[in-house]
C-alpha cells in the first residue's frame, strides 16, 4: 500500500501544488508538559508549512477526515470512523502523518495516540486532586481491558477521550495481539512515571534524562515496537530501544529548551536545575536583560546536551527500510535539528518565540524523504551551530565536541534504501493531507460559528 494514501486511489500532485500557495497564518504554541510533545514538534511544522487563510472545502474531503477516500471508510467500523474523528481533533494537522502511515500500522498508531492521549489528558487536568489522580495513572493500562470505563470529570479540552473511552478501548481490543501488548505496557510504563513526577522537581541532568524518557521516550520505543510488529520494519528497530529511546528525547528536549519563555511565564519549571543554578539563583531570572550573557551559556549547555542523541537518530533512521515510517519518523527530528541551530546562542529563546520560517519547513518536509538528504541537512544545520560557537562559552569544548562525531556520522556511507514512491509524491501525499486538513478545520470552526450565531 502506498504512503499518503488509504487505498489505490492517488492523490494528485497538481492540487498538492495548489493547495501550498495559499497564505499562512501564526501557529498555535505546542505544550512541552504533553506527554505527546516529540510528536508535537513535527506537528508544529506542518502547521507552518501547511496553514491556510481560507475556509474554502476541497472536492471529496468529508468534515471529519483528512484523506480517507469513501470506499476506504466504509470499510471501517462505527466506532474506528470515530476514533479518527478524535485522532484529528486532538492532534491536528499531524493527524494526516499518521494516516499516511501504511497498512494496519495506522490504525495500530492511531489508536496508540488516543490512548497516550486520554492518559495525558488526566494527568494535565489540575482539578483531579492528586489523591484520585495517581491511583488513575497507575492503573490507566487496566481500563484498556475494560469495557465500560470511561471519565466524566475531566475539565480538559481534550475530555472527550475520556468521555468516550469505550469507542478508544473497543478498537484497541480489536487490534492484533502484538499490537495490544505493546500499546498496554507502554501505558503502564508511561502512567506510572507521570506519576512520579506529579510532585517532583527535575533537579539533575539525570532527571531531566528520565523525564524526558517517561513524556517522550516512550513514546519513542513504542512506536518503534508496532514499526516492527507490522513486519513493516526489520524486528531490530523494535529491539533496540536505546536508539528509540534518543529519538524521543531529541524532540522533548528541543521543545523544552526552545518553550523556556512561554513556560517559566505559566510558572512550568521543566530546564533542569542542575543546569540553570550555575548561572542564576532562579530560573525566571534568565529573562532579564543584565543575565543574558549568563542566559546564552545555559542555553548553550543544554542545547549541547540534546546534541548528543543527533548521532542514536542517524543510527536509527538509517536502519527503517518503510518510506511511509521513514517519513513518519525524519521530519520530527529535521525539524528538531533545524529548531536547535535556531535557538543556539539566541537571546530571543528569552525574549519571545522562536520558530523556524515557513518556506524553511516546507524545505525540509519536501527533502527529509531519503536518508542521504536528512544526513544533508542535519550537517548543514550542525555547521550553522559551529559557526555560532563563542571562544568564551562554558561548553565550547563538549559542543565542538559533540558537533564533530555529527559531522562524522552524517557523512558516513549508507545502504541504499528503495522508496515505494518517488519522495517528490510522498512529500506531496503529506503536506496535502495537512493542507486539507487545515481547510478541513477551518470550515468546521466557521460552520460551528454559523450554527451559534442562528
Amino acid at each position: 500500500m502506498a504512503a499518503g494514501t488509504c487505498c489505490k486511489c492517488p492523490i494528485s500532485l497538481s492540487v498538492f501544488k495548489r493547495s501550498l500557495s495559499v497564505a499562512p497564518r501564526g501557529s498555535t504554541p505546542a505544550h512541552p508538559r504533553s506527554l505527546l510533545a516529540g510528536w508535537r514538534l513535527g506537528e508544529r511544522g506542518l502547521q507552518e508549512a501547511a496553514r491556510p487563510s481560507s475556509v474554502l472545502r476541497p472536492a471529496g474531503f468529508s468534515r471529519h477526515t483528512a484523506f480517507f477516500c469513501l470506499s476506504c471508510q466504509e470499510s471501517m467500523s462505527e466506532s474506528l470512523r470515530t476514533c479518527y474523528v478524535y485522532l484529528n481533533q486532538t492532534s491536528r494537522s499531524f493527524a494526516a502523518v499518521i494516516q499516511a502511515l501504511d497498512g494496519e500500522l495506522r490504525h495500530a498508531v492511531c489508536i496508540f495516540y488516543l490512548v497516550l492521549r486520554a492518559l495525558d489528558t488526566v494527568e494535565d487536568d489540575m482539578s483531579i486532586p492528586l489523591d484520585k489522580k495517581v491511583p488513575m495513572l497507575n492503573d490507566f493500562h487496566t481500563y484498556l481491558y475494560q469495557d465500560a470505563w470511561s471519565f466524566s470529570e475531566s475539565r480538559e479540552k481534550d475530555r472527550k477521550v475520556l468521555e468516550d473511552f469505550p469507542t478508544i478501548s473497543l478498537e484497541f481490543r480489536n487490534l492484533a495481539q502484538e499490537y495490544r501488548e505493546v500499546i498496554s505496557d507502554i501505558c503502564h510504563r508511561m502512567g506510572a512515571g507521570m506519576a512520579e513526577f506529579l510532585e517532583k522537581n527535575v533537579d539533575s541532568m539525570k532527571e531531566w534524562d528520565q523525564y524526558c524518557h517517561y513524556v517522550a521516550g516512550l513514546v519513542g520505543i513504542g512506536l518503534s515496537r508496532l514499526f516492527s510488529a507490522s513486519q513493516l520494519e526489520d524486528p531490530e528497530v523494535g529491539w533496540d530501544t536505546e536508539l528509540a529511546n534518543s529519538m524521543g528525547l531529541f524532540l522533548q528536549k528541543t521543545n523544552i529548551i526552545r518553550d523556556y519563555l512561554e513556560d517559566t511565564q505559566e510558572g512550568r519549571a521543566f530546564w533542569p536545575r542542575e543546569a540553570w543554578s550555575q548561572f542564576a539563583g532562579r530560573l525566571e531570572d534568565l529573562a532579564q536583560p543584565e543575565k543574558l550573557e549568563s542566559a546564552l551559556s545555559c542555553l548553550n549547555l543544554l542545547v549541547t546536551d540534546a546534541l548528543r542523541h543527533v548521532p542514536d537518530v542517524i543510527a536509527y533512521l538509517t536502519r527503517l527500510r518503510n518510506q511511509s515510517v521513514f517519513n513518519f519518523c525524519a521530519i520530527p527530528q529535521v525539524m528538531a535539528i533545524a529548531t536547535l541551530s535556531t535557538c543556539y546562542n539566541n537571546p530571543m529563546v528569552f525574549q519571545g518565540v522562536v520558530k523556524i520560517r515557513k518556506g524553511q519547513a516546507v524545505t525540509l518536509m519536501m527533502e527529509a524523504t531519503n536518508m542521504r538528504a536528512v544526513q544533508n541537512i542535519i550537517s548543514q544545520y550542525s555547521q550553522e551551530i559551529l559557526h555560532k560557537v563563542s571562544l568564551t562559552d562554558p561548553s565550547r569544548e563538549k559542543t565542538l565536541r559533540i558537533l564533530a562525531v555529527i559531522r562524522e556520522k552524517s557523512q558516513s556511507s549508507i545502504p541504499i534504501r528503495s522508496p515505494h514512491l518517488s519522495p517528490m509524491y510522498l512529500s506531496a501525499a503529506m503536506l496535502l493531507a495537512a493542507v486539507s486538513w487545515q481547510y478541513l478545520n477551518a470550515t468546521a470552526a466557521q460552520a460551528q460559528g454559523d450554527m451559534q450565531g442562528q
